[in-house]
């Protein structure tokens, strides 16, 4: 099934013209659960990897027995799954109260190599905004599911590039850690609904004087919806049932018209994606350049905790608009890195540059 985002609330760049030269396309993926195969586009799905080729491994000295077994995290999302809008049986409150974070491979030593974990596979026909090195049309992203690597005490992030049509016999089965840090770490295999639209850039990155218009237009909406919820003089109508008077109050919240704000309803989109712009909701931004050669490095991939959120659910495909409490549609993958976003980074100048991550 296809994703579709709604039309955004207004034509921002008829408002302000000046933002055409601040917009970018992103590819909005919509991962929901289910599994692909392994030509096929996903996350945390089978990848296009070759049988004589060795997996990637995590070789950094850590705790790599310790943690919450793969197999526990499958299974208790499953229940959970399973389970909603009921009780648990009591068979499956067993076995979720036997998961527990442990040293559950206490023969797996912190210097042994430990097989990465396959987080998406994605093809440049599936994701017009899917750039690479030259002649290469399949990106495979893997990382180690420990937050212990480097300054910053995160995951390790790899990149694999390659040419889908040199690709034989496919490796099977393929290797995982046994183990994950934490279990959010752990994505649940997706299969992915590619939508690219339009984004433009960061509110604070933009120049001062349009920061400020766009202020003000903000405020001016705010204040005509104050005027359209004017005090009402008339006598208050009367209901039989507080479930009639409920009845009531829902109608009347849903012809409430919604608040538009730039950030929330007409920048970037949420979600995971390919492309477009960086958000710095959380933090002042700051630049990511190559450390090669300098160039500022726009976003290759955002990985992000949910589908949209309360402030962002005008970016809510049409075809889920009756899923809006579904955690299969809000949280599809279950992945939730730094405060719920991160994204890698690559160089426009030189796709072989090391990559970079950022987190919000």
């Amino acid at each position: 099934m296809t994703r579709t985002t709604p039309p955004r609330p207004v034509d921002v760049e008829a408002v302000f013209p000046a933002l055409a030269r601040h917009r970018r396309t992103a590819t909005r993926l919509h991962p929901r659960q289910g599994t692909a195969k392994p030509e096929e586009s996903s996350v945390a799905g089978p990848l296009l990897w070759p049988a004589d080729e060795p997996w990637p491994v995590c070789t950094a000295v850590h705790p790599k027995g310790t943690g919450h077994l793969l197999t526990d995290v499958r299974l208790s999302r499953r229940i959970l799954d399973e389970a909603r809008g009921r009780e648990f049986t009591v068979e499956e409150r067993r076995l979720l109260d036997g998961m527990r974070r442990a040293t559950h491979v206490p023969e797996l030593r912190d210097e042994d190599p430990l097989p990465m974990l396959a987080v998406t596979q994605l093809h440049t026909r599936d994701v017009p905004d899917l750039v690479g090195p030259e002649g290469h049309d399949l990106l495979q992203v893997f990382w180690c599911p420990f937050e212990v690597h480097g300054p910053e005490r995160t995951i390790d992030v790899r990149l694999r590039w390659r040419r889908s049509a040199d690709v034989g016999a496919v490796l099977a089965p393929q290797p995982e850690p046994p183990v994950a840090g934490r279990e959010e770490c752990v994505p649940t295999s997706c299969v992915v609904h590619p939508e690219q639209v339009v984004e433009h850039e960061y509110l604070g990155l933009l120049g001062e004087e349009l920061q400020e218009e766009i202020a003000e237009w903000e405020e001016g909406l705010l204040d005509e919806d104050e005027d359209d919820d004017a005090y009402d003089s008339s006598s208050p109508a009367s209901y039989a049932t507080y479930e009639e008077y409920e009845a009531a109050m829902a109608a009347a919240r849903a012809q409430e018209p919604e608040e538009i704000d730039y950030m929330s309803d007409l920048s970037i989109a949420p979600g995971w994606k390919v492309g477009g712009f960086a958000s710095w909701h959380l933090t002042d931004p700051r630049p990511v350049d190559c450390a090669t050669c300098g160039t500022p490095m726009p976003p290759l991939l955002t990985v992000a905790g949910v589908e949209c959120d309360g402030a962002s659910r005008s970016w809510l495909p049409v075809e889920d608009r009756d899923a809006t409490d579904d955690p299969r549609v809000i949280d599809p993958v279950g992945v939730y890195l730094g405060r719920g976003l991160m994204r890698v980074h690559t160089c426009p100048a030189d796709p072989d540059h090391p990559h970079r991550l950022s987190f919000q």
